[in-house]
């Protein structure tokens, strides 16, 4: 039984997300479409449903071509690397109370420390590529992810000092009282725009979407990809953004739990009578759909707006918001 999960696992894990990042590209036209006034994908199938399936298949049976002066090793490892690690970080992630593949005691720092890898396949697809847009589009990412960890990680910080746990069980049940982003006052508040404008950075989403600037770097770091070496690319960036959004969801709004108002007895038994995989996913499309409002609502920034946003604004006020939340605690404003 035990040879038989670690088949099962990995090939259900990897359908389910399969699923999703074609869901999620999907998503994103028709969320494109809804804010330009148009109706998106309509051809292929109801609603234009399978119209990710057919782009999907046209990327599978697309020829591979390789550039002639590369880096052949690297240059096939990138996207191999890029692919692995969002798969890796389902392993903590909690569905339901019973759907969960390994609670790690230290969940959330595992999801934190994996996610900073991506910019790794990144750095090594800009640079094995040579091309001097993918090398550029690779250095402006470094750039990028590395500043937006800080901030990302300080507002991370908030949470797991409320809920003094690492572990993603426990950050859930200590909002078996209330969500967080509902109990914590301000400095989740803080923590929650912080967190939200970091993984939007750390996905390489407009308006932080430098590394793949069209207008300026033609495709960025993946330019001389093409066919399922650049499917493995397009499918890793939805995938982050579906994990950071997951994990959104554990810190500020209570994971898979439903919404409960005080004293409102009968409106609770409605929402607990909704299974608990269905409150998290829906949580998460709200915030992917957040994040997919901003790309397109705001222009893309120039690299020195984008840094200076960290290291100004963004890192000054995500330690000064860890400073508040401490002192809250020590005065017993804040209950766990």
């Amino acid at each position: 039984m035990t040879i038989l999960k670690f088949i099962l696992i990995p090939i259900i894990i990897i359908a389910l997300f399969s699923i999703i990042g074609m869901f999620l590209v999907y998503m994103e036209r028709k969320v494109c479409a809804f804010m330009q006034i148009r109706i998106g994908p309509n051809r292929v199938g109801k609603f234009g449903m399978l119209q990710t399936v057919a782009d999907t298949l046209k990327l599978v049976l697309k020829e591979n071509f390789s550039p002639k002066y590369i880096d052949k090793f690297l240059y096939n490892l990138a996207p191999l690397l890029a692919i692995i690690i969002p798969f890796v970080l389902t392993i903590p992630i909690a569905y339901s109370k019973s759907w969960q593949i390994w609670d790690i005691n230290i969940g959330v720092l595992f999801i934190t420390a994996f996610s900073s890898l991506s910019v790794i396949s990144i750095l090594i697809a800009g640079w094995a590529s040579n091309n001097k847009y993918s090398m550029i589009g690779a250095l402006r990412s470094g750039a990028q992810i590395i500043s937006y960890e800080l901030s990302g990680g300080l507002a991370i910080l908030t949470i797991v000092m409320f809920s003094q746990s690492l572990k993603i069980s426990e950050i859930i049940a200590s909002q078996a009282n209330g969500w967080w982003i509902i109990k914590g006052h301000i400095p989740v508040i803080v923590s929650f725009c912080i967190y939200m404008i970091t993984i939007t950075a750390e996905c390489n989403r407009a308006p932080f979407d430098l590394t793949e600037a069209e207008s300026e770097l033609t495709a960025g770091f993946h330019t001389e990809y093409s066919g399922m070496k650049f499917a493995l690319f397009f499918l890793a960036e939805y995938l982050n953004i579906f994990i950071l959004s997951a994990l959104g969801v554990i810190l500020y709004l209570g994971g898979w739990q439903p919404f409960h108002l005080p004293n409102l007895l009968e409106f609770n038994n409605i929402m607990d009578f909704i299974p608990a995989p269905i409150w998290f996913f829906f949580k998460v499309f709200l915030i992917i759909f957040i994040i997919m409002w901003f790309r397109w609502t705001f222009p893309r920034l120039r690299i020195d707006q984008l840094l200076k946003l960290e290291w100004h604004f963004l890192l000054p006020l995500s330690l000064l918001n860890l400073i508040f939340g401490f002192i809250l605690i020590m005065l017993n404003f804040i209950v766990k």
